[in-house]
């Protein structure tokens, strides 16, 4: 009987001590990755926007993932080249070059170019405003103009332009969070060398896109036919350009009868909006 109780409470015992011994190692790892210093000069050499880009909560827990987790040392976007140079230095390893990022707005329905389908008059926001029969623009896919993307854009570089967002890309950092906030899902996170982008997101039929805006895409294809670097395909009535292989050549522009496709500088108020 006695045997019988012993056996088991050694196991037990054994087991516990094992652990015990396993959670002191791992308890003591962390306290010395929670001390390691160059969290710390990671922290001082970032921007401190907090923005979440980097793909973390904020810039403590992006130094933290650098030293702790290996994370890269090129995903601050707002802090550019300068910061991962710095944090590479930190970490004692070669800076990785960054590719530059800019939000851009899929959508030319500026006033007078579309038009709107009833008087709007409740919360000033384009979250609460699409919950009411997707908004008062007559197009469903569209900008409708209440600037949540600008609210959280932590340079201002987003502004209200005749009913549309539009984003200043020689100030915007890439930081992701109108993207994110953008109830649409209109606004694209683009390289910034990419000038030439289809300002629509419209998916519906050519003709039903006409009825409601000057500048839809129709579906045509021609776009897609001249484009020499097979960048242009179609995502059922709506043209889509493959940054990566697009070379901002401008045939594409040219054969849009619609002004759908434009060459961006820098921000949207470049767009046609005749």
């Amino acid at each position: 009987m006695f045997v019988n109780i012993l056996v088991p409470a050694a196991i037990v015992g054994g087991l516990g001590l094992v652990f015990g011994i396993g959670l002191a190692a791992v308890s003591k790892k962390f306290a010395l990755a929670a001390n390691d210093e160059r969290i710390e000069q990671i922290i001082d050499v970032l921007p401190g926007a907090n923005c979440g880009a980097c793909g973390y909560t904020g810039c403590v827990a992006y130094a933290t993932a650098v030293v702790n987790e290996g994370a890269k040392t090129n995903l601050c976007t707002v802090g550019k080249d300068a910061v991962v140079k710095k944090i590479s230095e930190i970490m004692g390893v070669e800076a990785e070059a960054m590719e530059k990022k800019v939000a851009r707005v899929m959508c030319a329905g500026f006033e007078g170019i579309t038009t709107k389908k009833y008087e709007y008059e409740g919360v000033p926001s384009c979250i609460s405003a699409s919950q009411l029969h997707a908004g008062d623009s007559s197009c469903r896919y569209g900008c409708l103009g209440f600037g949540d993307c600008a609210k959280v854009c932590p340079l201002n570089a987003i502004k209200i332009h005749k009913g549309v967002a539009v984003v200043i890309e020689t100030i915007c950092s890439g930081c992701n969070l109108c993207v994110e906030t953008c109830p649409k899902k209109i606004i694209r996170l683009l390289p910034a060398d990419n000038t030439v982008s289809v300002t629509c997101s419209n998916g519906d039929k050519g003709a039903a896109v006409r009825q409601i805006c000057r500048h839809g895409c129709i579906g045509c294809g021609r776009c897609s036919k001249v484009c020499e670097y097979n960048a242009i395909s179609m995502s059922g009535s709506l043209a889509v350009i493959d940054p990566y292989k697009c070379q901002n050549c401008g045939k594409c522009v040219e054969e849009c009868p619609i002004n759908t496709i434009e060459i961006i500088h820098f921000g949207e108020c470049d767009r046609k909006e005749a």
